[in-house]
Protein backbone atom coordinates (compact mmCIF):
# COMPACT_ATOMS: atom_id res chain seq x y z
CA UNK A 1 0.00 0.00 0.00
CA UNK A 2 1.14 3.55 -0.91
CA UNK A 3 2.02 6.02 1.81
CA UNK A 4 -0.59 8.30 2.74
CA UNK A 5 -0.44 12.07 4.16
CA UNK A 6 -0.70 12.12 7.54
CA UNK A 7 0.44 15.40 8.97
CA UNK A 8 0.66 19.17 8.00
CA UNK A 9 3.54 20.86 9.50
CA UNK A 10 1.10 24.76 10.96
CA UNK A 11 4.55 25.91 12.46
CA UNK A 12 7.67 24.04 13.13
CA UNK A 13 9.05 24.96 16.27
CA UNK A 14 13.08 26.06 16.49
CA UNK A 15 14.34 22.71 15.47
CA UNK A 16 12.09 19.28 14.82
CA UNK A 17 13.74 16.50 12.29
CA UNK A 18 12.96 13.54 11.49
CA UNK A 19 15.23 10.63 12.79
CA UNK A 20 15.68 6.93 13.84
CA UNK A 21 18.24 5.16 16.23
CA UNK A 22 20.85 6.39 13.59
CA UNK A 23 23.01 5.23 10.66
CA UNK A 24 26.08 2.98 11.24
CA UNK A 25 28.85 1.84 9.73
CA UNK A 26 29.65 4.74 7.91
CA UNK A 27 32.36 6.26 10.22
CA UNK A 28 35.46 5.44 8.04
CA UNK A 29 33.80 7.78 5.25
CA UNK A 30 32.93 10.40 7.69
CA UNK A 31 29.29 9.81 7.94
CA UNK A 32 28.19 9.91 11.44
CA UNK A 33 26.17 8.20 13.32
CA UNK A 34 22.73 11.18 13.68
CA UNK A 35 19.49 9.79 15.03
CA UNK A 36 17.48 10.02 17.86
CA UNK A 37 19.58 12.29 21.17
CA UNK A 38 17.64 10.21 23.34
CA UNK A 39 16.89 6.60 21.38
CA UNK A 40 15.26 5.19 24.63
CA UNK A 41 12.01 7.85 24.08
CA UNK A 42 11.76 6.96 20.71
CA UNK A 43 12.28 3.13 21.00
CA UNK A 44 9.65 3.51 23.86
CA UNK A 45 7.54 5.76 21.10
CA UNK A 46 7.66 3.18 18.77
CA UNK A 47 6.88 0.30 20.63
CA UNK A 48 3.61 2.04 22.30
CA UNK A 49 1.92 2.54 18.78
CA UNK A 50 2.84 -0.52 17.37
CA UNK A 51 6.12 -0.12 15.11
CA UNK A 52 9.27 -1.91 15.09
CA UNK A 53 10.92 0.39 17.35
CA UNK A 54 13.82 1.47 14.79
CA UNK A 55 11.07 3.17 12.95
CA UNK A 56 11.26 7.12 12.06
CA UNK A 57 9.18 9.61 14.56
CA UNK A 58 9.90 13.28 14.88
CA UNK A 59 12.60 14.44 17.37
CA UNK A 60 10.95 18.18 18.74
CA UNK A 61 13.80 20.42 20.81
CA UNK A 62 12.94 22.39 23.20
CA UNK A 63 9.73 24.58 21.94
CA UNK A 64 7.07 22.13 19.89
CA UNK A 65 5.86 22.59 16.46
CA UNK A 66 1.57 22.83 15.35
CA UNK A 67 1.06 19.92 13.65
CA UNK A 68 -2.55 19.05 12.00
CA UNK A 69 -3.64 16.16 11.43
CA UNK A 70 -5.13 14.74 7.69
CA UNK A 71 -6.56 11.32 8.99
CA UNK A 72 -6.57 9.36 12.24
CA UNK A 73 -3.61 8.56 13.78
CA UNK A 74 -2.51 7.06 16.80
CA UNK A 75 0.18 9.12 17.84
CA UNK A 76 2.45 9.26 21.23
CA UNK A 77 5.08 11.95 22.45
CA UNK A 78 7.83 10.56 24.81
CA UNK A 79 11.01 12.19 26.01
CA UNK A 80 10.83 16.01 27.00
CA UNK A 81 7.59 17.74 28.82
CA UNK A 82 6.35 19.94 26.34
CA UNK A 83 3.29 19.66 27.74
CA UNK A 84 1.45 18.49 24.64
CA UNK A 85 -2.54 19.07 23.62
CA UNK A 86 -4.87 18.32 21.51
CA UNK A 87 -6.72 21.17 20.66
CA UNK A 88 -7.00 22.44 24.05
CA UNK A 89 -7.00 19.40 25.68
CA UNK A 90 -3.43 18.39 27.27
CA UNK A 91 -2.36 14.93 26.40
CA UNK A 92 -1.06 12.45 28.23
CA UNK A 93 2.85 11.42 27.56
CA UNK A 94 3.69 7.71 26.82
CA UNK A 95 0.74 7.03 25.97
CA UNK A 96 -0.54 6.43 22.76
CA UNK A 97 -3.55 8.10 21.74
CA UNK A 98 -5.70 8.48 18.37
CA UNK A 99 -5.48 12.26 16.61
CA UNK A 100 -8.68 12.87 14.72
CA UNK A 101 -8.46 14.27 11.08
CA UNK A 102 -8.57 18.39 11.54
CA UNK A 103 -7.40 17.94 15.40
CA UNK A 104 -4.43 20.12 16.16
CA UNK A 105 -1.49 18.57 18.36
CA UNK A 106 0.96 21.62 20.01
CA UNK A 107 2.91 22.11 22.90
CA UNK A 108 2.55 24.65 25.55
CA UNK A 109 5.46 25.64 27.07
CA UNK A 110 8.67 23.24 28.24
CA UNK A 111 8.16 21.94 31.51
CA UNK A 112 11.39 19.24 31.77
CA UNK A 113 14.34 17.69 29.21
CA UNK A 114 15.02 19.09 25.83
CA UNK A 115 13.77 17.04 23.16
CA UNK A 116 10.35 15.20 22.85
CA UNK A 117 9.65 12.37 20.10
CA UNK A 118 6.59 12.10 18.53
CA UNK A 119 5.67 8.48 17.25
CA UNK A 120 2.93 7.49 15.00
CA UNK A 121 1.52 4.40 13.66
CA UNK A 122 3.13 3.15 10.55
CA UNK A 123 6.06 5.55 11.42
CA UNK A 124 7.38 8.36 8.87
CA UNK A 125 7.56 7.40 5.01
CA UNK A 126 10.95 8.98 4.41
CA UNK A 127 13.53 7.53 1.90
CA UNK A 128 15.94 5.23 3.60
CA UNK A 129 19.86 6.38 2.83
CA UNK A 130 22.66 3.88 4.35
CA UNK A 131 20.62 1.99 6.14
CA UNK A 132 18.97 4.65 8.01
CA UNK A 133 16.03 7.48 7.46
CA UNK A 134 17.70 9.89 9.95
CA UNK A 135 18.15 13.44 9.29
CA UNK A 136 21.94 14.39 8.85
CA UNK A 137 21.66 18.97 8.97
CA UNK A 138 25.73 19.29 8.20
CA UNK A 139 25.63 17.36 5.22
CA UNK A 140 21.74 18.01 4.09
CA UNK A 141 20.83 14.48 3.17
CA UNK A 142 18.21 11.95 4.90
CA UNK A 143 14.93 12.85 6.69
CA UNK A 144 12.93 14.94 5.43
CA UNK A 145 14.48 16.63 2.39
CA UNK A 146 17.63 16.57 4.87
CA UNK A 147 16.68 19.56 6.79
CA UNK A 148 14.37 20.60 9.71
CA UNK A 149 10.81 20.95 9.32
CA UNK A 150 8.98 24.34 8.00
CA UNK A 151 5.64 25.56 7.99
CA UNK A 152 3.49 24.02 5.48
CA UNK A 153 5.15 20.71 5.07
CA UNK A 154 3.10 17.61 4.43
CA UNK A 155 4.38 14.34 6.19
CA UNK A 156 3.08 10.89 4.87
CA UNK A 157 3.27 7.68 7.63
CA UNK A 158 3.75 3.70 5.92
CA UNK A 159 0.66 2.14 5.96
CA UNK A 160 0.43 -0.07 9.71
CA UNK A 161 1.37 -3.86 8.62
CA UNK A 162 -0.43 -4.87 12.49
CA UNK A 163 -3.56 -5.27 13.04
CA UNK A 164 -5.52 -2.41 13.91
CA UNK A 165 -5.18 -1.94 17.99
CA UNK A 166 -8.34 -2.02 20.24
CA UNK A 167 -6.53 -0.09 23.37
CA UNK A 168 -4.37 2.29 24.10
CA UNK A 169 -0.68 1.23 25.28
CA UNK A 170 0.89 2.95 27.88
CA UNK A 171 4.42 2.58 29.83
CA UNK A 172 3.79 2.21 33.66
CA UNK A 173 4.88 5.11 35.82
CA UNK A 174 8.25 3.06 37.60
CA UNK A 175 9.33 2.78 33.70
CA UNK A 176 9.27 6.59 32.72
CA UNK A 177 12.95 8.08 32.42
CA UNK A 178 13.52 10.51 35.62
CA UNK A 179 14.49 14.14 34.86
CA UNK A 180 18.06 14.20 33.65
CA UNK A 181 18.41 16.93 36.33
CA UNK A 182 18.06 14.35 38.88
CA UNK A 183 21.10 12.09 37.60
CA UNK A 184 24.73 11.95 38.23
CA UNK A 185 25.85 10.33 34.67
CA UNK A 186 28.51 7.23 34.63
CA UNK A 187 31.49 7.48 32.76
CA UNK A 188 34.40 5.05 31.97
CA UNK A 189 37.85 7.00 32.44
CA UNK A 190 40.19 6.77 29.10
CA UNK A 191 41.72 6.35 26.64
CA UNK A 192 43.92 9.39 27.13
CA UNK A 193 42.60 9.84 31.02
CA UNK A 194 46.34 9.34 31.81
CA UNK A 195 47.11 12.42 30.07
CA UNK A 196 45.72 14.29 33.37
CA UNK A 197 46.92 14.21 37.04
CA UNK A 198 45.02 11.96 39.62
CA UNK A 199 44.26 15.57 41.16
CA UNK A 200 42.56 16.49 37.83
CA UNK A 201 40.98 13.54 37.62
CA UNK A 202 39.36 14.03 41.29
CA UNK A 203 38.52 17.51 40.39
CA UNK A 204 36.64 15.73 36.82
CA UNK A 205 34.57 13.75 39.23
CA UNK A 206 33.79 15.73 41.82
CA UNK A 207 32.87 19.00 39.81
CA UNK A 208 29.01 19.95 38.86
CA UNK A 209 29.57 21.64 35.44
CA UNK A 210 27.43 23.65 33.65
CA UNK A 211 25.48 23.16 30.29
CA UNK A 212 26.52 26.19 27.55
CA UNK A 213 23.96 27.88 25.38
CA UNK A 214 27.05 26.32 22.79
CA UNK A 215 25.55 22.82 22.72
CA UNK A 216 23.94 20.87 20.49
CA UNK A 217 23.45 17.51 18.07
CA UNK A 218 27.18 17.85 17.92
CA UNK A 219 28.37 18.36 20.78
CA UNK A 220 27.57 19.29 24.89
CA UNK A 221 30.02 22.18 26.11
CA UNK A 222 30.11 22.41 29.88
CA UNK A 223 31.71 25.39 31.78
CA UNK A 224 33.56 24.58 35.35
CA UNK A 225 36.49 24.08 36.80
CA UNK A 226 39.52 23.67 34.37
CA UNK A 227 40.56 20.45 33.51
CA UNK A 228 44.07 20.26 32.63
CA UNK A 229 46.27 18.38 31.08
CA UNK A 230 49.53 17.37 32.36
CA UNK A 231 52.33 20.53 32.09
CA UNK A 232 55.04 18.92 29.77
CA UNK A 233 51.91 18.09 26.38
CA UNK A 234 50.51 19.81 23.86
CA UNK A 235 46.97 21.11 23.37
CA UNK A 236 46.12 18.63 20.92
CA UNK A 237 46.88 15.04 19.50
CA UNK A 238 46.23 13.42 16.10
CA UNK A 239 42.65 13.10 14.94
CA UNK A 240 41.41 9.88 16.05
CA UNK A 241 38.44 8.47 15.54
CA UNK A 242 35.16 8.72 18.37
CA UNK A 243 31.40 7.78 19.73
CA UNK A 244 28.95 9.52 21.28
CA UNK A 245 29.90 10.21 24.58
CA UNK A 246 33.29 10.77 24.40
CA UNK A 247 34.31 13.40 26.76
CA UNK A 248 37.26 15.75 25.04
CA UNK A 249 38.92 18.08 26.68
CA UNK A 250 39.69 21.17 24.42
CA UNK A 251 42.86 23.67 24.82
CA UNK A 252 40.67 25.90 27.25
CA UNK A 253 40.24 22.98 29.59
CA UNK A 254 36.52 22.75 29.38
CA UNK A 255 34.77 19.64 28.82
CA UNK A 256 33.32 18.83 25.32
CA UNK A 257 30.59 15.96 25.40
CA UNK A 258 30.88 14.49 21.92
CA UNK A 259 26.74 13.39 20.92
CA UNK A 260 25.71 12.05 16.70
CA UNK A 261 26.94 14.12 14.44
CA UNK A 262 30.83 14.01 14.66
CA UNK A 263 32.92 11.17 13.87
CA UNK A 264 36.69 12.23 14.94
CA UNK A 265 38.42 14.56 17.62
CA UNK A 266 41.52 15.87 17.94
CA UNK A 267 41.28 16.60 21.32
CA UNK A 268 42.48 14.57 24.57
CA UNK A 269 39.50 12.23 26.00
CA UNK A 270 39.46 12.05 29.81
CA UNK A 271 36.10 9.54 29.63
CA UNK A 272 33.44 7.85 28.22
CA UNK A 273 29.74 8.10 29.08
CA UNK A 274 28.38 4.65 29.60
CA UNK A 275 25.96 3.56 26.72
CA UNK A 276 23.38 3.04 29.32
CA UNK A 277 23.50 7.12 29.95
CA UNK A 278 23.69 8.45 26.72
CA UNK A 279 19.50 9.38 26.23
CA UNK A 280 20.33 11.41 29.41
CA UNK A 281 22.32 13.54 27.22
CA UNK A 282 19.69 14.19 24.60
CA UNK A 283 17.33 15.67 27.62
CA UNK A 284 20.20 17.93 29.10
CA UNK A 285 19.58 21.63 27.43
CA UNK A 286 21.69 24.94 27.90
CA UNK A 287 21.80 26.11 31.94
CA UNK A 288 21.52 22.89 33.19
CA UNK A 289 23.71 21.19 35.29
CA UNK A 290 25.65 17.64 35.15
CA UNK A 291 28.21 15.31 37.44
CA UNK A 292 30.18 12.54 36.65
CA UNK A 293 30.58 9.39 38.78
CA UNK A 294 33.10 6.53 37.53
CA UNK A 295 32.42 3.20 36.69
CA UNK A 296 33.85 0.21 35.64
CA UNK A 297 33.69 -1.74 32.22
CA UNK A 298 31.54 -4.60 34.02
CA UNK A 299 29.04 -2.42 35.19
CA UNK A 300 28.98 -0.28 32.24
CA UNK A 301 28.16 -3.79 30.42
CA UNK A 302 25.33 -4.38 33.51
CA UNK A 303 23.72 -1.06 33.22
CA UNK A 304 23.13 -1.62 29.36
CA UNK A 305 21.85 -5.09 30.09
CA UNK A 306 19.29 -3.64 32.35
CA UNK A 307 17.97 -1.10 29.82
CA UNK A 308 17.72 -4.06 27.18
CA UNK A 309 15.74 -6.05 30.07
CA UNK A 310 12.99 -3.44 30.27
CA UNK A 311 12.77 -2.56 26.54
CA UNK A 312 12.02 -6.15 26.15
CA UNK A 313 9.91 -6.61 29.19
CA UNK A 314 7.44 -3.97 27.05
CA UNK A 315 7.71 -5.58 24.19
CA UNK A 316 7.00 -8.86 25.55
CA UNK A 317 3.64 -7.29 27.53
CA UNK A 318 2.36 -6.04 24.13
CA UNK A 319 2.75 -9.31 22.44
CA UNK A 320 0.88 -10.63 25.10
CA UNK A 321 -2.14 -8.32 24.95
Amino acid sequence: MAAVKTFEILAPGPLTTVQDCGRFGFGAYGVPVSGAMDSFSLRIGNLLVGNAENEACLEITVVGPRIMGLIDPEIVVTGADLYPHINADPLKMWCSHFIRKGEVLSFKGLRNGCRAYLAVTGGIHVKSIMGSKSTNLSAGFGGFEGRSLRAGDILFSNPSHCSPKTETWALQEDDIPADPADQSIRVIFGPQDDHFPSKTREIFLDATFRVTPQSDRTGIRLAGPPIEAKKNLGKSIISEGVVPGTIQIPGDAQPIIILGETVTGGYRKIATIASADLPFLGQVKPGDTVNFHRVSIDEAYQAIREQEKRINKLKEKMRAK
